[in-house]
């Protein structure tokens, strides 16, 4: 520990969660590096962090991004490295070994890794222990997606078995999850996906979605909270733009509660629910940091100092009977950027995928208000620490102007 502090280093510095983070230990008076992979990264900006490292974009180079990290723990003595995104921590896995007595990874072991990554295995360790699912196929080859088609009812989803694929020279490959509307449909979607991963099929379970979030020792819940998304980019299922913190379900608590028990798993994690007119449905199980997790420090669970004292300082002894609850329900939060791209997309009626239920235009109207809603947080402002929001504004603006941009060429090479 560099004089006397604790000294952690916090990847994806330009994401709102990072930031939660930095500031989160900074405010204790540990000392933390930011690093990213560009040099303009909002958490760069903060009052909190000390020091500041650019590595290689990962899912270009993942090897030189791990080489960078590595040479960054050993420059600064670091003691407990987290990544925060898939795109690090899985090279960062990959390369573990290599961080052996240097620093502390806060990540899971790699069976716990593949259990939560794959998400086959995550609905088969799911249906074992009770919790519900949607009805699922693994296939791999369009023949196979075609045969089973007539089990479901269309819209079919078709999720890729792993959302991201590493290979330490070409990169990282990210996948994401599609729908089809008919077997016509069925054929064109699965013809991306055939010889690069095998994909489920899965009935659609229209519903809320619900995140129940967890810092767990050895399988062992130290403390819960629960989060509802309110608005999703895109429009028709995907990261939360707005949430707000609800009262923890026991029944969404109790299947999550097994399946972190089963895993034996340590450190953080969330558990996605869809809840639906059928009831909940488990979605998938999110092994890394989560992109609300400001909503829940402003709600007064402060998840990132919690993890590093438990990485770092170890379990409370004895464990608790039950999980620490304590926090405010009813705060809301909006990752600023996402939420603006909401509004223009529901104000255009623009939507990927048209035969899925989407908010009315009235809905954009009612919440653009709360844009300017003090009462309604944003992941990147803090009182204390203004500067990242600060330079939010322009960066947001010039995401916007080169999303257009895109738009209008690839409209122009289409006609």
């Amino acid at each position: 520990m560099s004089d006397g502090r604790p000294t952690v280093l916090v990847t994806d510095a330009d994401r709102g969660s990072a930031l939660a983070i930095i500031r989160s230990l900074g405010r204790r008076g540990w000392r933390v590096i930011a690093a990213g992979g560009q040099e303009d990264c909002l958490g760069f900006r903060s009052r909190y962090a000390a020091e500041r490292v650019v590595y290689p974009a990962p899912w270009h180079a993942p090897a030189a991004m791990v080489a960078t990290l590595l040479d960054a723990a050993r420059s600064y003595d670091v003691d407990l490295l987290i990544p925060v995104t898939d795109d690090v921590l899985l090279p960062l896995a990959a390369a573990r070994e290599q961080f052996a007595g240097v620093c502390r990874l806060a990540m899971p072991d790699d069976a716990q890794l593949t259990a939560v990554a794959d998400k086959w295995q995550t609905l088969a360790l799911a249906r074992e222990l009770g919790v519900p699912v949607p009805r699922s196929h693994l296939v791999e080859t369009v023949a196979e997606a075609h045969a089973l088609a007539a089990e479901f009812s269309w819209p079919v989803v078709i999720k890729p078995q792993r959302s991201r694929l590493v290979d330490a020279t070409s990169g990282v490959d990210v996948l994401e999850v599609a729908y089809a509307t008919s077997p016509t449909d069925l054929v064109r979607v699965m013809s991306r996906f055939e010889g690069r991963c095998a994909v489920l099929l899965q009935e659609y379970c229209p519903g809320e979605g619900h995140g129940v979030e967890l810092l767990a020792y050895e399988g062992h819940p130290l403390a819960a909270f629960q989060h509802r998304r309110l608005h999703e980019v895109p429009i028709t299922g995907g990261a939360s733009s707005l949430r707000q913190s609800v009262a923890l379900d026991p029944t969404l608590y109790e299947y999550s509660r097994r399946l972190v028990a089963a895993l034996k798993w340590t450190g953080l994690i969330m558990v996605e629910f869809k809840v639906g007119p059928g009831g909940p449905h488990l979605m998938e199980i999110n092994g890394r940091i989560w992109g609300s997790l400001p909503l829940a420090v402003f709600s007064g669970m402060d998840f990132p100092a919690r993890l590093a004292d438990l990485l770092l300082n170890g379990p409370p002894s004895p464990l608790p009977a039950a999980p620490d609850t304590d926090y405010r329900v009813g705060v809301k939060a909006r990752n600023l950027e996402k939420e603006v791209v909401w509004l223009l997309a529901v104000l255009i009626g623009r939507r990927r995928y048209p035969f899925l239920a989407a908010p009315g235009r009235s809905e954009a109207l009612t919440a653009l208000p709360g844009l300017f809603d003090p009462r309604i947080r944003s992941d990147t402002f803090a009182g204390d620490d203004p500067r990242p929001a600060l330079a939010e504004l322009p960066k947001i603006a010039r995401n916007l102007l080169r999303k257009r941009s895109r738009a209008s060429q690839r409209k122009g090479e289409t006609s």
